[in-house]
């Protein structure tokens, strides 16, 4: 083999270690026209690639939880980079595994494609080309794809790189990451993709998505609207306009006539009117893709995005006393978590997992030195009881709350749980107002849905239904949040009679 020049060996030394010089000069595409084309990033992949990257530099390894809208260049992106390795380095497996034969077939076809358009010079002898797998002998590396299907699909081998497509709507879930888990190790240069469109929610892909969100897990939450595709746009007639749901749409996502006649087609054409399905398929934010097969939220997500979007682009003053909710939770998955707010502003938010008693007291004896509320309400049910009374010796402002206690307003609702839940949609709906953007308080406080009684008063739905009959976590920010509206404030009262500051809680003073 002649000795390679300075010039050709910087080429090949990119070619292995750069995706993004590699990309474009090797791989071929088939674009939605239908054409052969080298592959050049589009936003929603960049996007991809940088947190991937980041994420890799900082680890060492990569474990990314994708949810996405459809054909968007994700799965594009995935196949190419683990073709990438599997052909460049030595020793490597990537195994994929879709939701049903049709997606593994063009998955596949998808790499073969990049495979046999890659120049000879690069191309890594080959001994299987099978419909299901590419395996480069000399390389000792392979490339192999499988469907979600029996329990033990994916338990064998053992490989570095993985890629799950459409997870939401694999077969045996749990069982198929189980078998994962076993076979990509916890080491450096291994790889983990997850990906998938919304396909209800209490399932294996909405949950682990709950967990990136709130950090309690490696995976890092990667969602790409839809409005992000420039093809995904249709210049309308002059005579159309779009209807009320359509306008609210456009003023809440910040998108162009052309992309919401893009949308209004669709939704016509292609989902029989159903906007939810639409929201499924093509999602603007992660809440709505999840959002169809829910029941109905007590707080409209849509309140909530305004609220946060009012926090990010014109932000409110934040007048009145501060009010701060503690919902302490210990050892299991939920979390204990401390909001703050302050007249119409959710102002602060900290959430922790996996703290006894006394570790709650004292974080939130520093969170309360911190923020400085007014009032501090605690719910003194079970864990909680001791923790208020720890923080009232300690005194600070303290009020215990009983959710289980007869509401105040009995004509509307049963306990006090669902009567603060009611003063907080009350107050979401009496615009204006404004939430610090989190990504998990969002969910939350969309999560729980609501009936009525006999009496037509208003009943939230229990955690318990929630966990039990949805296969949800707990909506902690729900129940932080609207401990915050659990005592009547009044104007002239901004302070509470104790003092704030304690004399005795720290160690020597």
């Amino acid at each position: 083999m002649p000795e390679l020049t300075p010039e050709q060996t910087a080429k090949a030394v990119l070619l292995a270690t750069d995706f993004l010089y590699y990309s474009p000069r090797i791989l071929k595409i088939k674009t939605k026209a239908g054409k052969i084309e080298p592959f050049l990033l589009n936003r929603a992949q960049l996007l991809l690639h940088k947190i991937v990257e980041e994420q890799r530099q900082r680890t060492g390894k990569v474990r990314v939880i994708i949810l996405k809208g459809r054909q968007q260049g994700i799965s594009t992106y995935i196949e190419a980079r683990l073709y990438w390795k599997t052909s460049t380095k030595r020793g490597k497996r990537a195994y994929i595994l879709t939701h049903e034969q049709p997606a593994t077939d063009n998955l596949f076809g998808m790499t073969k494609r990049y495979h046999d358009n890659s120049p000879a010079a690069l191309q890594p002898s080959t001994k299987n080309n099978s419909a299901k797998a590419l395996t480069f002998d000399r390389m000792d590396s392979e490339f192999s794809v499988a469907t979600a299907g029996s329990k033990d699909t994916g338990r064998s081998g053992t490989g570095q790189y993985f890629h799950g497509s459409e997870v939401a709507f694999w077969n045996n879930a749990n069982d198929h990451m189980a078998g994962i888990g076993q076979t990509i190790p916890e080491a450096d240069d291994t790889e983990i993709f997850l990906e998938s469109t919304g396909n209800g929610v209490g399932n294996l892909f909405h949950g682990m998505w709950q967990d990136a969100i709130k950090g309690k897990s490696d995976y890092i939450a990667v969602f790409i609207p839809w409005f992000w595709q420039p093809e995904y746009a249709i210049e309308p007639p002059p005579e159309w306009t779009p209807d009320a749901e359509g306008l609210e749409y456009i003023e809440l996502y910040e998108i162009s006539m052309a992309q919401a006649y893009w949308r209004d087609r669709k939704i016509k054409n292609d989902f029989r009117g159903d906007s939810n399905f639409f929201d499924q398929e093509y999602p603007a934010t992660a809440e709505l893709a999840f959002r169809r097969q829910s029941v109905e939220s007590l707080i409209k997500l849509e309140l909530v995005e305004r609220a946060m979007k009012r926090a990010e682009k014109a932000p409110i003053e934040a007048v009145g006393a501060k009010v701060m909710g503690i919902d302490p939770a210990e050892y299991g998955q939920d979390d204990t978590i401390f909001i703050m707010r302050q007249g119409r502003c959710v102002t602060h938010v900290k959430r922790f997992h996996k703290k006894g008693p006394m570790e709650i007291v004292a974080l939130a004896a520093f969170t309360i030195d911190e923020w400085e509320p007014d009032y501090v309400n605690v719910d003194a049910g079970g864990l909680g009881s001791g923790i208020a009374d720890r923080l009232i010796e300690l005194n600070y402002p303290v009020t215990r709350i009983l959710f289980g206690e007869k509401a105040y307003k009995e004509e509307l609702y049963v306990i006090r749980k669902d009567e603060m839940a009611g003063e907080m949609k009350e107050w979401f709906e009496d615009q204006p107002n404004q939430v610090i953007p989190d990504d998990a308080l969002k969910s939350e406080i969309c999560q729980p849905g609501y009936t009525y009684d006999s009496a037509r008063r208003v009943k939230v739905e229990t955690k318990e239904h929630m966990k039990n009959v949805r296969g949800l976590g707990s909506p902690d920010g729900f129940d932080g949040l609207s401990l915050t509206f659990a005592i009547p404030i009044h104007a002239h009262k901004t302070k509470p009679s104790r003092g704030l500051r304690p004399h005795n809680w720290r160690v020597g003073a």
